[in-house]
């Protein structure tokens, strides 16, 4: 190892390519059937992980620090342009229902989990954090990082390794739940009810739209607006960590007055995935090997108890108002993962009918999650 990193804390461009370069990376090798397993974010916190490990480049550097201070706020509008609320609540049906005791579920699991395994004195902001990305997805995951002033990137580093994990673990298992016979007795499941018209995930995101130039440039210019304002706002405020929570609030209030404007403004979630690929690629580079292996396994568990009260809450409410099977599962993958996740499995499933609720659900995960996790999180403090 070198004692000084081959790329120094004073070679701004060379360091804004590794993380590009490391960011590509991981999208193209989610790709892959090794790297679908990973996940796009796991793979990138790893690569700059080990490039910062053997000192090739620097743990500690103004380029990072940009990326939380602009890009981490730049992604939260660009992925919420479709959250028209009003939509959801008319579209989503008995989806909508399950999710929302999944993400009551989720509360409660935060809550046993905080009491019941140490984190130390990051423990609420830790529990705010995981709150939110098992109500939302991990958009809320980076969001609620910001909004508690969690900037210890070898807690987030190791954080964000225990939960594509387990998240991995998890998905399985919703996956293999509507085989299992036992689940079968118990709950409701009537799939051929949920067969439809065959539609992919990505087809009904972005139904019938380019991306180009022009809408990229819409996208940021509307962002970045969101954003100044947003925090023009926490200034008056005075209210550390409000800047992401207003930019949110302001997003979700403006894709609800005017859905038509923003729906038609294809690649903004794109563009804020890329972001937050740049934002993961970013903890990696600051993260130690030793606290990284020294935390990640408590913060495993932790995040394991949470998401096993999740699903037995769930799956019993689900029972108590004869809930479909298949509609706790897609709820409780948009509770987990975001809208993407979601209707993927829908589609691999062949429920399309689920598809747009799974999409909308998981967008709605996006707009609240953030809230909800903080409060937690503060509530626990």
């Amino acid at each position: 190892m070198f004692e000084q990193p081959l790329i120094s804390t004073e070679q701004t461009w060379a360091l804004w390519a590794v993380l590009l370069i490391v960011a590509a990376f991981g999208l193209w090798a989610e790709r892959t059937k090794i790297g679908s397993r990973l996940s796009a974010a796991v793979i990138a916190i790893l690569g700059t992980f080990v490039l910062s490990n053997l000192s090739i480049i620097p743990a500690s550097a103004p380029v990072y620090d940009s990326v939380w201070s602009y890009l981490v706020p730049l992604a939260i509008p660009l992925l919420l342009f479709k959250a028209d609320l009003k939509r959801i609540l008319r579209e989503a049906g008995p989806t909508l229902i399950a999710f929302g005791f999944g993400a009551i579920g989720t509360v409660i699991g935060t809550i046993v989990a905080y009491q019941v395994i140490p984190l130390g004195e990051h423990g609420w902001q830790l529990a705010a954090i995981f709150c939110s990305t098992y109500i939302g997805g991990s958009m809320n995951f980076v969001a609620a990082a910001e909004a508690v002033q969690l900037k210890n990137s070898d807690m987030l580093a190791a954080g964000v390794a225990a939960d594509n994990l387990i998240m991995t673990v998890y998905f399985l298992l919703l996956f293999a739940i509507p085989s299992i016979r036992w689940f079968l007795k118990r709950f409701r499941h009537e799939p051929e009810q949920l067969a439809g018209e065959a539609v992919s995930a990505a087809a009904a995101a972005n139904p019938g739209r380019e991306i180009d130039v022009l809408s990229m440039a819409k996208a940021l210019a509307i962002g970045l607006t969101i954003c100044a304002v947003g925090f023009a706002l926490s200034d008056l405020t005075g209210i550390r960590g409000s800047g992401i929570l207003i930019i949110t609030a302001l997003m979700v209030f403006l894709a609800t007055l005017f859905p038509k404007f923003f729906g038609a403004i294809p690649g903004a979630d794109q563009l804020g995935v890329l972001l937050m690929q740049i934002f993961f690629a970013a903890i990696g580079a600051s993260a130690n090997i030793f606290v990284v292996l020294k935390v990640g396994a408590v913060l495993f568990v932790f995040a394991a108890l949470i998401l096993l009260v999740h699903l037995v809450f769930l799956l019993s409410a689900g029972k108590l108002l004869k809930l479909d099977l298949a509609e706790m599962v897609i709820a409780s993958n948009a509770n987990m993962g975001g809208p993407t996740t979601a209707a993927a499995m829908a589609v691999a499933r062949k429920w399309d009918a689920l598809v747009i609720p799974a999409i909308l659900c998981g967008t709605l995960g996006y707009a609240v999650a953030t809230f909800i996790g903080v409060g937690v999180g503060y509530w626990l403090k």
